[in-house]
């Protein structure tokens, strides 16, 4: 036992002894008796409380404080079904938010797939226009030399063509073929 329990226990022990039901005297039911009088009063005391309805009026405050406090336990429990369900629709949501979520992280992974793939097709098909260009570059070019050195073949033979022409042909032969090349277009102009 403390110390302060011990005080306590011995103060309440000590207004015990010195109560004023030991100073009485007599016999019990007198008017002399302390007792008797306090045992009176305390019966008058309760008498007024009924009449004046003090105890039901006691239980109607606390009936109506138990109906306030079942009140507020309903409410309380109708708040936490509230709260409840609302977390289940906020957790239905986040599930169907990260459902969504899944979904467009699929979907733009599906997508760059197919975009990658194209852009491969888009590549083979320009790297294809590229070589057929050049192919018709190169034979282009190719066509444009032969031409040339048959263009420079065919000027080379005329030049020499008439270097040996000029060696041998006589003035009246040069006349002759004039005139047979005038008439030859006079005939093909009429």
């Amino acid at each position: 036992m403390t110390k302060s329990m011990r005080l306590t226990l011995s103060t309440l022990l000590a207004g015990m002894a010195a109560s004023p039901a030991l100073a009485a005297t007599g016999p019990f039911f007198s008017l002399r008796n302390t007792d008797f009088i306090v045992l009176l009063a305390f019966l008058l005391f309760l008498a007024i409380l009924i009449y004046f309805k003090v105890p039901s009026l006691l239980v109607g405050m606390l009936d109506k404080r138990s109906e306030g406090i079942k009140t507020e336990l309903e409410e309380a429990r109708a708040l936490r079904e509230e709260a409840q369900t609302l977390l289940a629709s906020y957790e239905r949501k986040q599930k169907e938010v990260q459902d969504q979520a899944d979904r467009i992280v699929s979907s733009a992974k599906e997508d760059a797939r197919l975009a990658a793939e194209q852009a491969r097709a888009d590549m083979a098909k320009s790297l294809e226009r590229r070589m057929a260009a050049a192919k018709d570059q190169i034979n282009s070019a190719e066509a444009a030399a032969v031409k040339e050195v048959r263009d420079q073949a065919v000027t080379i033979a005329v030049a020499a063509a008439r270097d040996v022409i000029a060696k041998q042909m006589t003035a009246a032969q040069g006349n002759k073929l004039i005139d047979d090349g005038i008439a030859q277009v006079d005939a093909k102009l009429h």
